[in-house]
Order: structure tokens, then sequence, then C-alpha cells
């Protein structure tokens, strides 16, 4: 698949230039026009991209007519903002390039697993509506997820619900408590925040599932739809979870969500 860098001539904040340091979205693209698109981001605590929860992952979306794209974010050593800067600079490459994606600009979501799933969270609860006065035309786009997917999520910052080792990979040892208040996607739901499926298992022993929960709770306060999973059984990180047979039915509970909101096939 070809990889699309999303600032061709430097992303803001490079520490060098290899791969890491070039955040980079790789399309998988279904036919047709006017099409649903998710960006992808895969878990790995901040320190990497696991690839379990990325091609094959834009692979099941490509089954229900929607278009993917897997996103190579910047993780350890960068720190907060840099991957949100990347996740943001996603979604407002998709929608700026919607016509040749063959997408509808207004049918775009993020999803997102462990880690990635507090990426995905974090854009779905800091975003804008794009820099109207900008000069790059690109950075007019909106940053908004239409809905949000978020599996086994990292969500919370706060001591007791976090996951340890993403905080620190993100925000460094001993960030300040207004940072780990920002960055903790329950405290960061408004009016305006999008539609969401989630989905954990009540026994995940690296990120509870609290995580989980508290986000429901705080969507369910502003009357956000939802739908959430929660699964007796289950270690962390399965992707797809194609080798559990209870576990593995996120994948049609969120196909059939994605279909009920008009965003599938």
């Amino acid at each position: 698949m070809e990889t699309l860098l999303l600032w061709p001539e430097g992303a803001p904040g490079a520490l060098g230039a290899g791969d890491e340091d070039c955040p980079a979205i790789t399309p998988y693209l279904v036919e047709g026009s006017n099409n649903a698109a998710v960006l992808i981001c895969p878990g790995g605590a901040y320190w990497l991209r696991a690839d379990h929860e990325g091609g094959p992952v834009a692979e099941w979306l490509n089954t229900l007519g929607i278009s993917a794209f897997v996103l190579r974010y910047r993780v350890a050593p960068y720190l907060y903002p840099n991957a949100l800067l990347d996740a943001q600079r996603a979604l407002r490459t998709i929608r700026y390039r919607a016509e040749e994606f063959g997408i509808d600009p207004q049918k775009t979501g993020i999803l997102g697993f462990s880690a990635g799933g507090h990426l995905a969270s974090t854009a779905s609860g800091l975003f804008d509506r794009g820099n109207k006065e900008a000069e790059e035309v690109l950075e007019r786009e909106s940053c908004r997820p239409d809905f949000s997917i978020l599996c086994y999520p990292v969500v919370s910052m706060m001591d007791g619900v976090t996951h340890e080792g993403s905080r620190e990979n993100l925000l460094g040892a001993n960030p300040p408590e207004e940072l780990l208040r920002r960055l903790s996607g329950e405290l960061q739901v408004t009016p305006d925040s999008p539609p969401a499926f989630l989905w954990h298992t009540a026994d995940d022993a690296a990120v509870p599932a609290e995580n989980s929960l508290l986000l429901a709770a705080a969507l369910r306060r502003q009357q956000i739809p939802f739908d959430l999973h929660v699964y007796a059984h289950g270690a962390h990180g399965l992707g797809l979870a194609e080798e559990e047979p209870h576990t593995r039915g996120w994948t049609d509970a969120c196909a059939s969500w994605l279909q009920m909101n008009g965003y599938g096939k």
C-alpha cells in the first residue's frame, strides 16, 4: 500500500527524518464515491504501533464498504501533543482529499485500540473546525471526527484508572494535574462530542474497563449516543479477536452500529 506523508516537507517538531519522525497514512480504499472513512490508530502504549491493529482492521472495514486509513503517528520519545497533531492532520488530509479518495468528508470517523484508543478519544474531545484564515488550504479543514470506535481504550490519565506506561510515554514523568485532566477523555466530553462505539473486556489486566465505563457515563450525561460492550473475558490487545469465540462478536456489533448510523453497507 502507498504511504502518504502528512507533512511532505517535514512534520512540526520532528527530531529527524526517519520513518518514525514522519507521520503518514496508508489508505485502504473501496471502490465508489461518497464512502464513509475511518482513520485507524493502532495501539502500543505510545511506544510502538501494533501491526495486528492496523492493516487487518482496515481490511475488515473494507468488507463493510468503508475506506480506511492506517495512521503512523509519532510515539516515544515524542511526547504530547505530537501524536494528537498527527491524528488531527490526518483527519484534515482525508477530508481535503475526499474527492480523490472517493469518500464523504462528513462521514469520517476515527478508530483506536488501547493507547491508540486514547489518541482517538483525545481527538474526539480536543478538536477544531479548521482555521479558515490558514495559508495552507488543508489546515482550513475540520479535524472533528464524525464518530469514534474505541477498542479497549486508554481513556483516562488519572491514577488508578490509566495505563501507566502509556501515560509516561505520552506525558513524561510527573506530568502536572492540569495536563492529566486535559488528556483524560472522560473529562473532555461536550454536547459537540461525536457518537461512539466502545468495547472492553471486564478482566482486562492492562487497561481497566473503567476507562470505557467512565467515558460512557460522560457521554450519557451529555446525551451523546453510544454503544458500550463489555465482554466477560479476554486478554488485552485482542485486535479483531478472531480466535475468541465470544469476544470476536465485537466486529459484528460494530458493523451493525455503523450500518445503523449510515456509515456501512
